[in-house]
């Protein structure tokens, strides 16, 4: 037992290592160089700290995410508005993962150090003929998710693509019928504009980088994938309508 706790404690210590040094990298980029604009953070103290699951709309590689945790780590110290100085990286929360396309966390040292820090990486595409193929997730990258939503919470993005209004995947809802963990939607803009598609240069710097966090769903479990999948995708603001409404706005643009 005390061998356990000690490789746990290890664990816990690397990950706090690994936070720290990734979080002072990316701290600029993120509140220095572009402002970021957080609401709702303050739902996050009501919040059990296992069976959680986050999703979001997907606009970078890195960025996204890594504002995601900035935020839930000066939540733990009471900020709910913005990241101030970021002492809070002192002692970060380590029971957070991700889910991640392995081939994308093996392009730079900073991304390989960062998928050792709670990474759940799944392989989301594969090639055939020349041509990409989509598939969802495999039963092993949902145990593994399972796994990590038993003691943790999880940050997924449904569409697994920065591409807006993609289609979300089944592999999604499928988790949330089977763990049936709390579900907490979260809508970001402007990464896109400020970094490039990976999140780990600027494109535009000052750019105003929002990120909302929702009240919690209130979902039937019971009810079929595709009306899971359907709500998550409204609750993240990228289903038909919301895109209806996106090409209406332009179009009153252009016409004015």
């Amino acid at each position: 037992m005390s061998t356990f706790l000690e490789r746990l404690q290890g664990i816990n210590l690397t990950r706090r290592i690994i936070y720290g040094t990734v979080g002072l990298a990316t701290y600029p980029g993120i509140a220095l160089v572009n402002k970021l604009k957080v609401n709702g953070a303050e739902k996050l103290k009501d919040l059990p700290r296992r069976n959680v699951l986050f999703v979001s709309n997907h606009q970078t590689y890195f960025a996204d995410v890594i504002a995601f945790l900035h935020i839930f780590f000066a939540a733990k110290w009471g900020r709910y508005k913005g990241l101030g100085l970021p002492y809070y990286l002192l002692n970060p929360i380590t029971r957070i993962y991700y889910v991640a396309a392995a081939e994308t966390m093996k392009d730079t040292w900073l991304t390989r150090l960062f998928a050792k820090a709670g990474a759940i990486t799944v392989k989301r595409t594969w090639r055939a003929e020349g041509k990409e193929v989509q598939r969802g997730l495999d039963p092993g990258d949902t145990r593994k998710i399972a796994r990590a939503l038993d003691t943790s919470w999880v940050i997924t993005f449904p569409q697994g693509t920065t591409k807006p209004f993609a289609p979300g995947r089944k592999g999604t809802a499928y988790i949330i019928k089977q763990n049936q963990p709390i579900v907490v939607p979260i809508v970001i803009s402007g990464f896109w504009r400020a970094f490039n598609k990976k999140g780990l240069k600027f494109k535009k710097r000052g750019s105003i980088l929002s990120v909302t966090i929702k009240d919690p769903l209130e979902i039937d479990y019971n009810a079929p994938v595709d009306e899971i999948l359907e709500q998550v995708m409204d609750a993240i603001e990228q289903s038909k309508k919301y895109m209806l409404k996106g090409r209406h706005h332009l179009m009153n643009i252009v016409d004015k």
